[in-house]
């Protein structure tokens, strides 16, 4: 198991570098055997109704990488009026406690049934004539018994489109029998996740892609304050910082009254508790912008990041000096 582990790990990592330096080349479509397919084969009229359309979260990345592959996958099947296909999670803990399989054909299922897969090329959702190739794509193979996979982190801005589906899923799934919170239902529990780990590391070597991530203790600071002076409740206020370190690290918080720090805790359980917070405030991270997806309470959100906000109530902005855009 491990060999073949290994194996799959590195033909992937040899694979997107192939992808990398080719996707902006005018060869990118042609190492794909669905294109030239649609190349030499007429493309019947409409699209193929019968097909199935998966993406498959990276193995290789953390959970809230591999939602954003999930969601672009179940979103992209509908846009291309496919039947969506599910390819479980990297590991069966996350599997089962998002329950985001529950109801769906898996691919290998279809597969068993005599469905055979076929990789979709990259396309940027903002150019018209590359969503038009991978429709033509599709109804090439009309009428046959075909899952389409998207190619690995194939991007989908506007990750809110399919909310109410996957909070569905998660709030209904067997797993929340187990959930176990530490929040007091008597207080108005503010959840505050703060992204240290890997982007620590970042701020040394001067990582472009970790940099981007980063946001200073003071950003956090104000945007609690803010917060704070801006809500009216009438139960008392509890905070928890869900992070990584010491608490020596956090020492600019703790002015504020009845705060928790969460350190320590699993990942999964930060998880959960980002998700049952009555207000979130997010980090420029996958890991709490999934969860603030999940959450039905407030969410504060930095307003430069790399996937949209609905425009709604429950959802508030704050500049890069942690001031509410309201």
């Amino acid at each position: 198991m491990g060999i073949i582990f290994f194996i799959d790990k590195v033909k992937r990592r040899v694979w997107s570098k192939i992808v990398t330096r080719s996707r902006k080349t005018v060869i990118y479509p042609y190492l794909y055997r669905s294109f030239w397919h649609y190349k030499f084969v007429k493309a019947n009229k409409g699209i193929n109704r019968g097909g199935y359309l998966a993406a498959r979260p990276n193995p290789g990345a953390g959970i809230g990488h591999q939602m954003a592959n999930w969601i672009a996958g179940y979103w992209w099947a509908k846009q291309f009026g496919l039947e969506f296909a599910h390819i479980p999670f990297s590991t069966s803990e996350w599997e089962t406690f998002l329950g985001f399989g529950d109801g769906e054909k898996t691919v290998m299922g279809l597969i068993k049934d005599g469905y055979k897969k076929r990789t979709l090329p990259l396309f940027n959702e903002n150019r018209t004539e590359e969503i038009e190739s991978i429709k033509s794509i599709i109804k090439s193979y009309s009428g046959q018994k075909v899952i389409f996979v998207c190619e690995q982190d194939q991007f989908y801005k506007d990750q809110f489109g399919v909310k109410a589906e996957i909070q569905y899923k998660f709030y209904n799934t067997n797993a929340r029998k187990d959930d176990q919170l530490i929040y007091s239902a008597n207080n108005y529990n503010i959840a505050i996740h703060v992204r240290r780990g890997d982007i620590v590391s970042g701020q040394e070597n001067r990582n472009p892609n970790l940099l981007m991530r980063w946001q200073n203790n003071d950003y956090f600071v104000n945007v609690l304050a803010n917060v704070l002076a801006f809500i009216k409740v009438d139960k008392p206020i509890s905070i928890y910082l869900f992070s990584q370190g010491q608490k020596s690290d956090f020492e600019d918080f703790k002015h504020f009254p009845n705060l928790h720090f969460c350190l320590g805790m699993n990942a999964q359980d930060s998880f959960l508790h980002l998700v049952y917070s009555d207000l979130l405030i997010t980090s420029k991270s996958s890991f709490s912008y999934k969860p603030a997806l999940l959450n039905r309470g407030l969410k504060v959100c930095p307003k430069d990041f790399w996937h949209s906000y609905p425009y709604a109530k429950d959802w508030i902005l704050a500049d890069e000096a942690g001031k509410l855009v309201l």
